[in-house]
């Protein structure tokens, strides 16, 4: 029977999020096309899809981002829709414009409402024409250094200095003080223009005691827009998440219902159509700020899927066919409690530093309301030329406290041999007290730094009293003289032991 939707789909990205939406594509009968880098010959996603193409060699600018490249395969495949996944064109609106020229559907909104939204500076002052709260601060297109510290000044510290067209951190320095603000100027600038080609700083109130929300969107061609629901993405490392739930812990009904009728409204103030999302701050006295809108589906979209129980790369693919969105904003209800980690592969006791390596050893934890994205496999090499980050662990339970044990026994039952991971620094986040208790601010990790660097397995004290009995003379009471009487005694058994 012919699908409804597309015949066929390329997945213009790699990794998880590929494997993602190949699955997703094949539950529905759509044949689906990937792309690959000489450095990803061997990733699942080109082993799982029905054709795939090589773009060309590993940097991401001569294959990932290679627009001719991309639309000649796509011309070559016969895709007619491109699902973009997160990162790389996600949120491009060139690469829109030009799929659009050449007859071809995106799987996300249009170039307009990318382009728009993603500007900070005129997203921001969008936000405020439609009576979205704001940040406080500064979006103007006077860039001079006089100008930005008057600006400063009348805004407060700390503040926060942020690349217009930024994204992940780059470009981003929290200042203190008028006499810091020179240097994080200087300093976030290069960091934009050499990422982004831009340069242009916003000024926004920095807030210590705030909370990270964001409201997933689903908005179809027929005038109807919904929130699926929010996520709390407090808990993050140089402005990356590493955990993502929901329902968050800080949000009453009252206040969710506030809150993502205002998600709605910004989406609809750029008539915003596919999945998106709306991210807020929300501070310590219950008032929320609209922070940016990501025009792309989220890394930590599975969250909002476990608790809403709805298969959003499903509805992306829908909506860009045209289809109506069949349920009402009061259908969509939260079911239990839903947690993600991300996998990365750092070095959390080396400031996070990337790191590489085969995968000699993959064990990945299974069970009821247990899920992991991933395109690992045994043998898998991960190289340096892309995001770090390997897979995504998510657990469902009946209610948080459910799904914080079953977070911690099914990290417990992850395996990663081979390479330096992060998964021994998310066990210590999970199980820390603050985290139990719902206190999950933006500077948990930067708070708490020091009771979740890793701890020796065996006190130093204990080691050198063993090492001492050890390397003491056979006259000594203490060294094989006094052992003689155990036979069992690991010291005389000449055998090694992992301590």
């Amino acid at each position: 029977m012919k699908n409804p939707c597309f015949n066929k789909i390329l997945i213009a990205n790699r990794g998880e999020i590929a494997v993602r939406v190949i699955r997703a594509c094949r539950e529905m009968g759509i044949a689906t096309v990937a792309v690959y880098s000489e450095a990803d010959v061997e990733a699942m996603h080109v082993r799982l899809a029905d054709e795939a193409f090589l773009l060309g060699p590993a940097p991401a600018a001569e294959s990932y981002l290679n627009i001719p490249r991309l639309l000649d395969v796509i011309r070559q495949s016969g895709a007619e829709a491109v699902h973009p996944g997160y990162g790389f064109l996600s949120e491009n609106a060139g690469f829109a414009r030009s799929l659009a020229e050449a007859g071809v559907t995106l799987i996300g909104p249009s170039p307009e409402a990318m382009s728009l939204m993603g500007s900070k500076m005129a997203s921001k002052e969008t936000m405020q024409a439609a009576g979205v709260p704001t940040v406080p601060g500064y979006t103007g297109a006077e860039q001079s250094l006089e100008r930005l510290q008057q600006e400063a000044l009348q805004i407060g510290f700390p503040l926060l200095v942020k690349a217009s067209a930024g994204g992940g951190g780059k470009g981003m320095r929290v200042v203190r003080d008028a006499e810091a603000l020179p240097a994080a100027l200087a300093a976030a600038k290069r960091e934009a223009l050499s990422a982004f080609g831009d340069d242009s700083m916003l000024l926004e109130r920095y807030f210590d005691n705030v909370r990270h929300i964001e409201f997933q969107i689903l908005a179809d061609s027929h005038g109807k827009t919904l929130h699926v629901l929010e996520r709390e993405c407090s808990i993050q490392r140089r402005h990356q998440k590493i955990v993502e739930e929901s329902p968050s812990v800080a949000l009453s009904p009252a206040l969710r219902a506030e809150m993502g009728a205002v998600a709605v409204k910004a989406a609809e103030a750029v008539n915003y159509t596919n999945a998106g999302t709306v991210e807020m701050l929300l501070d310590d006295q219950g008032r929320y700020y609209f922070l940016e809108m990501n025009t792309r589906l989220q890394v930590e979209h599975p969250v909002s899927e476990m608790v809403s129980g709805l298969d959003l790369v499903k509805e992306q693919i829908r909506i860009a066919a045209g289809l109506p969105l069949p349920y009402s904003q009061e259908q969509i209800q939260p079911r239990g409690h839903a947690i993600e980690v991300r996998l990365y592969a750092e070095d959390p006791d080396q400031g996070f530093l990337p790191t590489t390596g085969q995968i000699a050893v993959l064990q990945e934890p299974v069970g009821y309301g247990i899920r992991v994205d991933s395109a690992l496999y045994p043998g898998y090499a991960v190289n340096p030329f892309y995001d770090p980050m390997l897979a995504k662990l998510i657990v469902h339970g009946s209610n948080r406290a459910d799904a914080i044990e079953k977070l911690q026994r099914a990290i417990a039952d992850y395996t990663v041999l081979g390479l330096k991971t992060n998964l021994g620094y998310l066990r210590r986040v999970i199980a820390h007290p603050a985290f139990a208790s719902g206190e999950t601010f933006t500077h948990f990790v930067e708070t708490h730094a020091e009771s979740l660097q890793r701890q020796p397995c065996v006190p130093a004290e204990l080691l050198a009293a063993l090492l001492h009995i050890q390397a003491a003379p056979a006259s000594s009471p203490a060294g094989a003289a006094g052992l003689e009487a155990d036979p069992y005694s690991p010291w005389l058994q000449g055998v090694s032991l992992r301590l």
